[in-house]
């Protein structure tokens, strides 16, 4: 009696799905079809839920009775789903139409920032003049930044005020010459490097300063080498990079792994020497910091100075960005905005 009462009931639940299911009109009514007979609360889940008030020996049957339902109507709700989904499709393609004469899109094609163009210049003209490109750990040691460029503890340079310190022994390289020392560990004269990279300085940010700029320092160790073969080749990298009527020249200085020590200025491109706006009516621009490598720097790395000399340069690759491109900013550099940067 009990079985014949259910099969009635699931009898009378399958014909009102169904024909719900089949009025549908579009995926929404479907939808509250399927839930209306197979949602948490619906008819069939109903069923299903009562089967605790079954007798235990009619359990199985019933519960046959219910799944065996539940599978027809999910596979009809299925079947009403796709032809839902292809009237929808169908009706895509006869309204949605694409003009394939119409021109495409020119996609956006990125360039090299002014950074990188400059950096690769000076990377060609000095890989032309036999240098190798080397590279070293943005976070260093003390002892390779400071102490082993012969700059003692009570420098002012080693200030917290003016360099980041991550302890006592660690901190941001405030320049690459660190790099030319871990070369110098490393490797027998001769000698012939440069060190490009990022440093840091605990600078305010203005139109020319930076926390963090980049750098190129240069390295050369070998056999009778003098001053004049430092100003031979800073002179002719100037020429190079800033163009062939460039002149330098050299200022008495103090770095204290370097002596003697000088800063290099070139005759101002702009306006040749004359004098002129950009060059502060001076003629001259400072460009880079340069000297023969102090005796006891190459001491300290087990390179006997009297049978080897060297000569060390540094310059910071912004600024040569920012002469070359006769910008007026450093920030523009880092502002990321496609206007200035489309100009390179």
């Amino acid at each position: 009696m009990w079985r014949k009462t259910m099969k009635e009931k699931l009898k009378a639940i399958m014909d009102a799905a169904l024909k719900q299911i089949e009025e549908a009109a579009d995926s929404e009514t479907l939808n509250d079809a399927r839930v209306s007979f197979l949602g948490k609360k619906g008819e069939l889940t109903q069923v299903l839920k009562s089967l605790k008030d079954v007798a235990p020996e009619d359990r199985p049957k019933v519960g046959q009775l219910v799944n065996e339902a539940r599978e027809i109507l999910e596979k009809k709700l299925e079947e009403r789903k796709r032809e839902f989904e292809k009237k929808m499709l169908d009706l895509k393609l006869a309204t949605e139409t694409i003009d394939v004469t119409l021109p495409a899109k020119k996609p956006m094609i990125g360039h090299r920032h002014p950074n990188t163009i400059a950096l690769d210049e000076v990377k060609k003209i000095f890989i032309g003049m036999g240098y190798q490109v080397v590279d070293g750990p943005e976070i260093e040691y003390d002892y390779y930044n400071f102490e082993a460029l012969n700059i003692p503890a009570n420098h002012p340079a080693k200030d917290e005020q003016d360099t980041f310190y991550i302890n006592d022994k660690l901190l941001l390289r405030t320049q690459t010459s660190s790099v030319q020392v871990h070369v110098m560990e490393k490797q027998k004269p001769p000698i012939r490097i440069i060190a490009p990279g990022r440093v840091f300085r605990s600078d305010e940010v203005d139109a020319t300063h930076s926390p963090s700029f980049h750098q190129v320092e240069g390295l050369v160790i070998d056999k009778n080498v003098t001053f004049a073969d430092l100003k031979g080749t800073l002179a002719e990298f100037a020429r190079r990079i800033f163009g062939e009527d460039t002149k330098v020249k050299f200022r008495p200085h103090h770095f204290p792994f370097t002596e003697p020590s000088a800063e290099m200025d070139v005759s101002c491109f702009k306006c040749g020497g004359k004098g002129c706006r950009f060059c502060k009516n001076e003629g001259w621009i400072e460009i880079l910091g340069c000297g023969m490598v102090h005796p006891h720097v190459l001491e300290m790395r087990g390179i006997d100075p009297k049978e080897y000399q060297g000569f060390a340069f540094g310059m910071g690759l912004e600024r040569i960005a920012l002469l070359k491109y006769e910008v007026d900013d450093m920030r523009l550099l880092y502002e990321n905005d496609v206007r200035f940067l489309r100009q390179f």
